[in-house]
């Protein structure tokens, strides 16, 4: 399968589709449930899951798909393949729910142990962002579309350092303890904040706090194609299709 410049539209319109539904739900009151993890689930979570996997079934028939939102069978079976999607179709549902307008819908491609593109939509801000490794990034908002970089730090300024609005862990307090004060922490909810680092508005996001591979994989296919990097502590680009779902503790950062 080629990831031409069409497909690539077609599944950012297949993303912006799905913010629809969860518009539709967010204007309106909304039950919340919880998972067996305590993580919350909504009718808005559904109807986007819904409406991705049946799109992407007629736009790409012949390849499989996995949302955070599958059941478990179709998690385990993820092992066997080699080209699938991998979709959260509303991260960031503690923000959908506390109604900041921090979420997302994302979309990636993943080959192998690597993801190659991907898109992020966040419905409210109707901003969205899509790219890969070896094809660039950009940022379309208010019917502009332009490229997006990495920005590194230059010595002297102060460090850009973007963070999680729920999961800021201790871990991740002492990792930025050798920069002092020399900091602007940004607090954000989904994978806002690697886009963040995408488009050259923070240096740095340290992630020392559970995630998952569907929480990842989109943002980092952007940030990747803006010329930045994910890695683990250990400096190894983040991974997928691992045997556990759960990654790493992992850094965005723009490229030296």
């Amino acid at each position: 399968m080629m990831l031409t410049t069409e497909l690539r539209a077609a599944v950012c319109r297949v993303a912006r589709a799905a913010g629809a539904e969860i518009l539709d739900v967010y204007g309106q009151a909304f039950a919340v449930e919880h998972k067996a993890d305590h993580s919350p689930l909504t009718e808005a979570d559904r109807r986007a899951h819904d409406c991705i996997v049946q799109a992407m079934a007629d736009l790409t028939p012949t390849i499989s798909l996995l949302s955070e939102e599958s059941p478990a069978q179709v998690q385990e079976a993820r092992r066997q393949w080699h080209r699938y999607w991998l979709v959260d179709p509303l991260d960031g549902t503690k923000e959908f729910v506390s109604r900041n307008g921090e979420f997302t819908v994302n979309i990636a491609l993943i080959e192998g142990e690597r993801v190659v593109w991907g898109v992020v939509y966040a419905p409210v801000l109707d901003v969205l962002w899509e790219g890969g490794r070896e094809l660039g990034a950009w940022r379309e908002a208010q019917g502009a579309r332009s490229a997006i970089r990495t920005v590194p730090h230059q010595e002297g300024e102060r460090w850009r350092v973007v963070g999680s609005r729920h999961h800021l862990s201790a871990e991740t307090l002492d990792y930025l303890a050798p920069l002092g004060d020399n900091l602007e922490l940004i607090s954000l909810g989904s994978s806002l904040k690697l886009c963040l680092v995408a488009e050259g508005k923070a240096h740095l996001y340290p992630r020392l706090a559970p995630t998952c591979e569907w929480d990842t994989a989109a943002a980092q296919a952007v940030v990747e194609g803006a010329g930045g990097k994910v890695t683990t502590l250990e400096g190894v680009p983040l991974r997928y299709n691992k045997p556990e779902i759960l990654n790493p503790w992992f850094v965005v950062s723009a490229s030296e």
